[in-house]
């Protein structure tokens, strides 16, 4: 008797052993019904898995647009509150400039018997106060002189004269413009040159 007539006898004497031969041919011998639904077994999991993957995605992508929102709503709070403690208190810096310069005013105003002198040796005081208030809070002065270079964005024109500058310069100033923290508050008046009178 041969090797392999031998295997097979023994393969049939007992059916428990089952090798990767004899399953070839089992599947090979599987109804092709058998196949089909083992196939849609097989997608069904597959699709299932796909499903419960996305599913768990959609949750984490859904729990990040919660936390997003909630820290953009946060940031968008707080903004406000910045910007309400800005406008409450943003005029803080400039009273406490003020009120010395107030002060003066009034120490000056209380007292009855003064010269002209007196009186002017105070108002130049107080104006450097107002001046020194004006510089800790970046409030500048714009005072273009004669023959500067018109700029309309810190001099505004009243009219146009005729001078001995030349054409488009400031001829005359007529009141002081300012300027806080490079923002124009207040621009100043000018008359400008519309050249020399032929």
């Amino acid at each position: 008797m041969s090797a392999s007539k031998e295997n097979l006898d023994s393969q049939a004497k007992d059916p428990a052993v089952d090798t990767s031969e004899q399953l070839e041919v089992n599947e090979g011998e599987a109804s092709p019904e058998a196949v089909e639904a083992q196939e849609q077994i097989e997608a069904e999991k597959d699709w299932a898995t796909l499903l419960s993957e996305a599913e768990a995605k959609i949750a984490q992508y859904h729990e990040e647009l919660l936390r997003a929102r909630a820290e953009t709503e946060n940031i968008r709070r707080r903004a406000q509150e910045d910007v309400a403690k800005a406008r409450k208190f943003g005029t803080e810096s400039f009273a406490e400039s003020l009120i010395p310069v107030r002060d003066s005013l009034e120490a000056a105003l209380a007292l009855s018997d003064q010269t002209a002198e007196a009186w002017r040796e105070g108002v130049e005081a107080t104006l450097r106060q107002v001046n020194t208030a004006f510089e800790r809070n970046l409030l500048r002065e714009v005072a273009p002189a004669a023959g500067e270079k018109f700029d309309p964005h810190h001099h505004q024109a009243i009219s146009t004269v005729p001078s001995e500058h030349p054409e488009g310069t400031v001829a005359q100033m007529l009141q002081k413009g300012y300027t806080i923290a490079d923002r124009v508050l207040r621009p100043a008046l000018v008359m400008v040159s519309s050249g020399q009178a032929g």
